[in-house]
Parts: C-alpha cells; sequence; structure tokens
C-alpha cells in the first residue's frame, strides 16, 4: 500500500493486487486467513462501495449466488453476525459495522477507512480535473505508486469484480499515459524511468518497458537500455510467444540511431567488433530484431550474384503433424530444438527463435540438397526414443517472391 499504515484506529484496506485488511497493525480478513470465505466477499462489496452501498437483494446475489436455500435472508442475517463478532473480536471498537437504511446496508462511518482502490480513484479524477500541470503531474504519479495490480486478482471469475478490474485499469493506463506525455514535455527522462519501472512492475506484459527504454535512450544510458531490450524480448516470449510490441521496437531503433561510441582508433573498434570471445561452435544466435538486420544485409549482398541463401523455418509438431503452441512440454521442446538446430549449423549461419515452437535460420552459401542434410542433423539431435513430437521445416531461397509459393514439398520434413 502507498501509506505506510501506521496510524491508529485507521482500517487499511487493500484491493489491488490482493485483499486483506488490517486494524492497528493486525491483520483482520484476507491474506493467510483466506480471502475466500463469505467474510471476506462480505467485506469487499461493503468497503469497495461504501458511498452508494448495496440492496439487500443484490448482496444476497453476490453473497450466494444461484444456490438453492430455504431462507437466503436469514443466510445473510448469519454472515453479518459472524462477521461483526468476528470484527469484534479482532479488536475492533464496539460501533456498528454494517448498518441497514430502507433496505439498502452500508459500512459504517464511524471508522475511517484507507481503500487502495478508493484512494487511486480519486487522485486520478483529481488530477484530470485541475489545470495547473505541475499539481496534475503531482497527482498522476502518486496515483500510479497506489495501483499495486490488479483488482481481487483472485476473484476475476466474479463478475462485478472483473468488471471493476477492467474499469481500474483502463484508469491506471490513462494515469500512466498522461503522466509520461507531461514529462516528456518537461524533458523529465528520470521521472519518466521511475514512471515505466513502476508501471511494469505492478502491469507486466502491459508493454510500459518502453517508457523506461524511452528514458534511459533520452538519458544517454544505451547498453542499460539495450539490455533492458533484451530482457524485455526474453520475457515476452518466454510468457506469451510473442516478440516486443512496436513502440519497444521504436525505441530499439532510436537506439541504434542514438548510440554514440567514444573516439577510438581502427584497431581497437575492429577487435571489439570482432568478437573475441565468440568462439562457441553452431550457429551465430540472435534475437528476432538483430536477425532481421543480417537477413536484410545478406539480401543486399546477394543482389552483385555468386551466393545462395536459403531461409529455414523449423516448427515442432506433433505425432499428427499439427504444431504445439502450448501445453508444459513445449518449453522443453522448443530449448532442445534451439540446441539442435545450432549444432546443426554452421558458425557462418544465424538463427533466432521466432515464436513459441519455432526457430528460424539463415543457411549461406548452400544447396537445397544441403539444407536436407542440415535437417536430418537436427532431427538426430531432436528426436530421444519414441517421442511422437517432431519438427517440420519450410525452406525457401532468399529470392522468394511473395506471391508465389516456392517451397519444394520434399523439403517439408519431419
Amino acid at each position: 500500500m502507498r501509506i505506510a499504515q501506521t496510524k491508529t484506529d485507521v482500517l487499511y484496506v487493500r484491493m489491488l493486487g490482493g485483499f486483506s485488511v488490517l486494524w492497528n497493525g493486525k491483520l483482520v480478513a484476507g491474506g493467510s486467513k483466506g480471502s475466500e470465505s463469505q467474510m471476506s466477499d462480505l467485506l469487499q462489496i461493503l468497503l469497495h462501495d461504501r458511498e452508494h452501498g448495496v440492496t439487500r437483494d443484490r448482496l444476497e446475489e453476490l453473497l450466494f449466488e444461484d444456490r438453492d436455500m430455504s431462507n437466503v435472508h436469514h443466510a445473510l442475517q448469519s454472515v453479518i453476525y459472524n462477521t461483526k463478532k468476528k470484527l469484534l473480536k479482532a479488536g475492533l471498537p464496539p460501533v456498528n459495522f454494517i448498518e441497514q437504511r430502507r433496505g439498502v446496508f452500508f459500512w459504517t462511518d464511524a471508522l475511517q477507512i484507507v481503500e487502495d482502490a478508493a484512494e487511486f480513484e480519486r487522485l486520478v479524477n483529481e488530477a484530470e480535473a485541475t489545470d495547473d500541470r505541475d499539481e496534475k503531474l503531482a497527482l498522476y504519479m502518486d496515483a500510479a505508486h497506489w495501483y499495486n495490480g490488479e483488482f481481487l486478482p483472485t476473484k476475476t471469475s466474479v463478475i462485478w469484480v472483473s468488471q471493476e478490474a477492467r474499469r481500474l485499469k483502463g484508469m491506471f493506463c490513462r494515469c500512466v499515459e498522461n503522466a509520461a506525455e507531461i514529462l516528456r514535455a518537461n524533458e523529465d527522462y528520470f521521472q519518466l524511468e521511475e514512471l515505466g519501472s513502476v508501471a511494469s512492475g505492478v502491469d507486466p506484459l502491459a508493454d510500459w518497458e518502453s517508457l523506461t527504454m524511452e528514458a534511459m535512450v533520452s538519458l544517454g544510458r544505451y547498453e542499460e537500455a539495450r539490455k533492458l531490450y533484451n530482457d524485455t524480448e526474453q520475457f515476452y516470449f518466454n510468457e506469451l510467444g510473442l516478440r516486443p510490441s512496436q513502440k519497444m521496437l521504436d525505441q530499439f531503433n532510436r537506439l541504434g540511431a542514438e548510440e554514440m561510441r567514444q573516439y577510438a582508433a581502427l584497431d581497437v573498434i575492429q577487435a571489439e567488433l570482432t568478437g573475441q570471445n565468440d568462439r562457441l561452435p553452431g550457429g551465430y544466435l540472435c534475437n528476432y530484431t538483430v536477425f532481421t538486420g543480417i537477413y536484410r544485409m545478406v539480401e543486399r549482398m546477394l543482389e552483385r550474384g555468386g551466393q545462395s541463401v536459403y531461409l529455414m523455418l523449423c516448427t515442432v509438431v506433433d505425432g499428427k503433424g499439427n504444431p504445439i503452441k502450448d501445453g508444459s512440454a513445449l518449453e522443453e521442446l522448443t530449448r532442445r530444438m534451439g540446441d539442435a538446430v545450432r549444432h546443426s549449423i554452421r558458425r557462418g549461419d544465424a538463427m533466432c527463435q521466432y515464436g513459441r515452437g519455432q526457430y528460424l535460420a539463415l543457411l549461406v552459401n548452400t544447396t537445397r540438397e544441403n539444407c536436407a542434410i542440415v535437417q536430418k542433423r537436427i532431427n538426430e539431435r531432436f528426436i530421444i526414443g519414441r517421442q511422437r513430437s517432431r519438427i517440420e521445416y519450410y525452406v525457401n531461397s532468399m529470392f522468394w517472391v511473395p506471391t508465389i509459393e516456392m517451397t519444394d514439398p520434399s523439403m517439408r520434413q519431419g
């Protein structure tokens, strides 16, 4: 939670990134006490909607759904009674925690409540209401720190929770984007880096790493930016089987355009370019962005003629020839295929992981017959015993025309 929970006689409620209720440092509900209990459900509903309250019918529907009960009103009163009893036992003052007014249930106003979701929403609303640019930025930054993750993440199957989670996440995206716009205009890249780190930390796989990378490039911290890109690329691929977004690629291209080296003599530069430590056997394994650059460079070199280059796509398939797109074994099969490909192609060939269960290889100065030999080597390293999974190959010449199918059926081997 954003503010240290040091004030006494304040009920601190966390609903973003998890659920917990604390009173004077003691856990009252949620956390290790089991956030799926009916007491927790009741507290989540009433504490989050303190202003409008919840009608009896709505509260019964949310708590008991379609359960077949002979007396649902009695069941609700029982949950409320037990909740009040447990709150008193936890040390809260003897007040009427849950009040009923004209058929609507409210959480009492007798206690001071600090709820992270409510504080986050308040700050975003205040930021959007003010015309003072500095105040707007301060409110947005404070709000971003309050957002500790998805709203009640363990209850996403509950309709009202999923709706509220989407609404609050939309506010968070708007908050970060608006804050970033102000920081760019102010050229405050240190705070932009902080904003990107906070946003990507609480909402991973949402492309906020691009803000951090943008700040690093703007501050001239090129090596850190390059490492962040490589780490993000691997993370996105491992989690989603995707490459980084266009925003990240744009920052990577900007990095290449702006990166400057210190003044040095040619022999020093050449020694750096040579890669004295790159003595690993097998093909050159790189990321997709680097692979794209290599491909386009080779394509230009081929305009002079004299070489035959082939692009090979390797895909893990099951026993029926269908691509394996998910499952617990996919990661291990992909790793094994990568090792098999790298040790089956030459040091002068390049390769990269393209998708989950896929690798690309650029085979330089070779023939179609040699491509078949490479595939045989890969199979020998990949296939173990009687495993049903195998690799399907597609091979095209570098002079492939997109509108014409050039793949030789004989090259589609398992």
